[in-house]
């Protein structure tokens, strides 16, 4: 009876821990997976603009132009803003090319009309030779993840959405299959009770 008792309380603390990780796992990749879906149907319906989520856009940053402030490999949130709450000071990130670049707004000047920011990187000597516009700008530094470059890089991969799209179904084919099991354990315990009454009565 007590070899019994302990088996059957090592497969509920089982069953109680497989059920926390399966509830953490779904807070964190129910997330990721709207992420990651959201900006793969973006990139198809705009594929010349960077894909966004409400608003926000995440960068990863692969210079140290701007430490200490923004370390390499950090990965950072950016939020498109209207242009007037674009200051001084403020840190934007913008496209020069090919290449998103985010510095420091030092300068804010009209010219011919437009107005133009004048930028720098926090660890750089001198300021950026060209001038951006605000139809150039991602978006306005909000906060940043330290170290988490790598990370953000697998979230917006399609493979790393395939493989969290599997393991979601991996849990729901698990649970799915412990739901079973206990629920066969239930009718067989049922049936056995009342072939006990019917015995009984007989």
């Amino acid at each position: 009876m007590y070899k019994v008792n302990k088996i059957q309380k090592e497969k509920q603390r089982i069953h109680t821990l497989v059920k926390m990780i399966s509830i953490i796992l779904y807070i964190i990749l129910i997330p990721i997976i709207i992420f990651n879906f959201t900006l793969i149907i973006k990139s198809f319906i705009e594929p010349n603009e960077i894909p966004d989520f409400f608003g926000y856009k995440t960068f990863v940053i692969v210079s140290g132009s701007m430490e200490p402030t923004i370390m390499t490999q950090d990965a950072i949130l950016v939020k498109e803003v209207p242009q007037d709450e674009i200051e001084m000071n403020d840190i934007i990130s913008f496209s020069q090319g090919e290449n998103i670049i985010t510095h420091r707004v030092i300068g804010i000047a009209e010219e011919n009309g437009v107005k133009k920011y004048t930028t720098k990187g926090d660890n750089n000597h001198t300021e950026d030779k060209k001038k951006t516009t605000y139809e150039q700008i991602e978006g306005k530094y909000q906060f940043k993840m330290s170290q988490l470059g790598v990370v953000t890089k697998m979230i917006k991969n399609k493979m790393t959405l395939i493989v969290l799209v599997l393991i979601m179904i991996a849990i729901y084919c698990y649970k799915h299959k412990l739901q079973m099991k206990k629920q066969e354990r239930k009718e067989k315990r049922e049936q056995y009770q009342q072939e006990r009454e019917q015995k009984r009565h007989d």
